[in-house]
This record gives C-alpha cells, structure tokens and sequence, in this order.
C-alpha cells in the first residue's frame, strides 16, 4: 500500500483577499528607466496621515483643482498605475474608505478600472473625469512598495508638505531594556520623530491618553502606575523631549488623532518641573505577558461570550456577531466607524481598531463568496470565490499517473491555523479509499480526532504528502 498524493487547503492571509477583486493576478510593474507620457496636465500627490512617505490619500491636479479617486471598483491594478503615475515601481496594497482622512475638492475619478498595462490614469475605464456619486468618506489610498522607478522624472509630483506628526509609538522599560519578556507593558511613552526616539512631557497628561496610547498598541486598557518611582528614576537619567501638551479625549484609535504640541528646535529648556510620561498596560487575554498569568485568566470564571469575531484570517478581525435571545446575529455597517470598531476590540481584549471595515467585506452570515488572486489554480481562502466561480469549498486533487490499489485520504484545512476559529477539532478528515484506475471509492471517514489509538497508528504509517506532488 502506498499514499496518495494529497492536497492540502492552507488558507493564505485575508488581507490578501481584500487587496484584490478578480482571480486574474497582478501584472509585472514596469521598470522602464523612464515615464511614459500619457498624465500631461495631470499632477499627482500623496497626503493624509498617520502614513509614511510611500502611502496614503491619491490626489489628483486637474485643471489646476486639487481633488480625489473614489474606492467604487478600485483594485489592487489600480493602485499599481497610480504608483507608477509618483515614481514608485508598484504597489503593495490599497485602502478605502478614506483611511488617510478625507479629502476635499472634486472626486475626480470613480469606478476606476485598469488593467494594470496601462501607461497612465487617463487610459483606465471611468465614469468619467469629475463625475461621480460618491462622498470623501470613500476616497481610496494606496501602499506603494518603497523603491523608486530608476531614472524617473517627478515633475509631475507633488509632495505635500510635511508637518511633524506622529507615526510610531512604543513603550520603553525604564530599566532592564532588552531583558523584560514580550509584550512590554509599561514604561516610558516614546514617539518616533524626524530626529530618533524621544520622550513625552508628562505635564498635564491624563488617564485619557494613556488609554489612547494603550489601545494603539494592542492592550484593552491601562493602570495606574507608581508615579514616586519614575520621579525618582527621572532625576537620575537624561531625556529627550519632544511632545508636550498631549491632550486625549480617549476615544481616538491612534495619539496623532489627538491635540499635541512639538517643542521647536530652539527650546532651550524643556518640560521644566516635569519627567517623561510613563504609561502600564493591561494585556488581553491574547497577549498575555507569561505563562502564569494566562492561566490566572484561565481560572477565572468565564460567563457566555455575547461578542464575537468569525471569519477573519487572524486573531482580533472577523464579521462581529453579538449574541441575544440565545441566536447570533450580525451588525449593520450603517454609521460603523473606528469608534464604535474600537469598543468591540477592546470588549474583546484587544486594543483600538485598526481599520472599520464595511459592506461585507469578512463575509455575510449561512452565505458563502469566494474570489481568490495569485494563489494557484487549486484551493480557496477565506473570503474569496474560486477559480471557477462556483459556490463550492474546494476543487480537486491531482492524482495523476497514481497506480490503482488502496489508499489513505486526508485532508486538513486551516493547518496553520491561519483563520481564527471558534472549534479547530473537525479540521482534519481521514478516509479509506480504493482506486482501480478509473473509479474511486472513499469510505471509513472520520474527522482526526474520532479513532481509536490503534487507528489512528495505522493512519499515521501513511501520513500523506504536503502538496499535489507524486514522490
């Protein structure tokens, strides 16, 4: 007896799936040493924050009016043209519903559609330049990759001009740095400036901006910590400041959202009478900082969950249902936002939301969609439809030149774990099956979990193959 060939569905990031809308792949970028022209009288810009200077809000000059590209139909295609339009050699990904902030002026463009090929913008289908029936709470971004089209000429770009804000917050252990364990949950708050790493001035810090500070980095909540100690600490350590002024109300999703103020190059004395602002986190159940402590959660009693995530690819995003009358439902996306995504995170034990996704975008609830990109010919991922467009879960197994004789067949889904799931015992099938060359019979099938040890010894003599390969 030998093993088939078996096949293995290993689900590949949801984020992916959101990135695309078509099973057609990405195209190759173009590296040419120049720009074609096509986009004369076009000029091209990106803004928005928080970002980096290869992402954010896509803003089209035209006619001298500044104005914005609608996320109706938008594609990963799209966003290729569009960073090859600044300079950048392609794209990584594209956001929607105005996650650099909302634009103002014309929308300019909507149902963008390209084919990735184009030259320029002006070759990709539209409704037409300026006419559009969407609103600024739908312009689309993109995430260029971060190199630059060799010998490229930018004259047609135009960057916005740069105020300081901040991008990057971390929390620093005020002693034994590089020995505390994973996650950091308390320490000296740090903003990543222009300069490197500096400190924030305490003076007039709240309760409301260290639960900012906490939720962006993925904790549900903050505690008080032992100001004494850090005062003292304070005096026996240099600093370097850079923030002051911080005023949170607590309900934004990352510290840029709220009021700051930067000390100027030429502040000669800064945060006089104060020290460093210093945050501690309580980690959620998923980011518990030891091995004790996550059995101390696990003791306590754990009433009826009344919220939860399904769908997702990852710990923390999924389709939100909520639990009332004993039968799950769903939400309706009308008026969802970072507010109200980042209270369901936090109920959860998560920090702030990240992204407040809408239409659907995890799955509707008894219905299924698949629509995958650049995974190969066989298999799906959560989210997507297949190949063949069919509502089915998955397509077939290579069994080419496998001689006839009796077989083990089994089959995992979700083996890394990849997809967050509720239940993952019934995640692998193992069958009995005979193949006389034409036909093929499957019986004896049981999830993983459902035979006896003895059973399961016979089984484990065939484990099977990772891929569609014959050995």
């Amino acid at each position: 007896m030998r093993p088939v060939s078996v096949w293995q569905w290993s689900p590949w990031g949801l984020l992916l799936c959101l990135l695309c809308s078509s099973c057609l792949g990405s195209p190759s970028p173009s590296t040419g040493p120049e720009k074609k022209a096509g986009s004369q009288g076009l000029r091209f810009r990106l803004a928005g924050f928080p970002r980096k200077p290869y992402e954010g809000r896509v803003e089209i000059q035209r006619a001298g009016e500044w104005g914005t590209i609608c996320d109706d139909d938008f594609t990963l295609q799209a966003a290729h043209i569009l960073c090859r339009e600044l300079g950048f050699t392609e794209a990584t990904g594209w956001t929607h519903s105005a996650k650099y902030g909302p634009g103002t002026g014309r929308i300019w463009l909507d149902n963008l559609s390209c084919s990735g090929t184009e030259q320029s913008v002006t070759e990709c289908a539209s409704r037409g330049w300026g006419n559009s029936d969407c609103t600024h709470d739908e312009d689309a971004g993109v995430i260029c990759k971060d190199q630059r089209l060799p010998g490229f000429s930018d004259s047609n770009v135009i960057e916005v001009e740069h105020h300081l804000q901040v991008e990057e917050v971390r929390i620093r252990p005020a002693v034994g740095w590089g020995r505390r364990p994973l996650p950091v949950t308390e320490g000296l708050v740090e903003v990543r400036l222009p300069d490197g790493w500096s400190q924030v001035c305490d003076k007039g810090w709240s309760a409301h901006n260290s639960h900012v500070v906490c939720g962006m980095l993925g904790f549900p909540s903050e505690k008080r910590v032992n100001a004494a100690f850090y005062r003292l600490l304070a005096q026996r350590q240099q600093h370097s400041f850079g923030l002051h002024g911080v005023a949170c109300v607590g309900t934004e999703a990352h510290l840029s959202l709220c009021s700051l103020e930067f000390y100027r190059a030429n502040d000669t004395a800064r945060c006089p009478g104060g020290g460093p602002a210093v945050v501690s986190c309580v980690p959620g159940p998923v980011y518990a900082a030891s091995s004790g402590q996550k059995k101390q959660q696990q003791s306590k009693p754990q009433g009826e969950a009344r919220v939860r995530l399904k769908g997702g690819a990852h710990p923390g995003e999924g389709r939100v249902e909520v639990l009332k009358a004993s039968t799950w439902g769903t939400v309706c996306d009308r008026k969802w936002d970072l507010h109200a995504a980042s209270v369901v995170c936090r109920e959860l034990g998560f920090g702030s939301a990240r992204e407040a996704l809408s239409g659907a975008r995890m799955g509707q609830d008894v219905s299924k969609r698949y629509e995958c990109a650049n995974f190969g010919e066989q298999g799906i991922t959560v989210g997507c439809w297949d190949l063949y467009r069919h509502d089915i879960d998955c397509q077939w197994i290579d069994i080419t030149d496998v001689k006839p004789g009796n077989y083990i067949l089994q089959v995992v889904i979700n083996p890394n774990f990849e997809v967050a799931e509720s239940d993952f015992t019934n995640n692998a099938m193992k069958c009995n099956c005979k193949y006389d060359g034409h036909r093929i019979w499957v019986h004896n099938c049981h999830i993983g979990d459902a035979f006896s040890e003895e059973a399961n010894r016979r089984f484990e003599r065939y484990p099977g193959q990772t891929s569609n390969q014959i050995i």
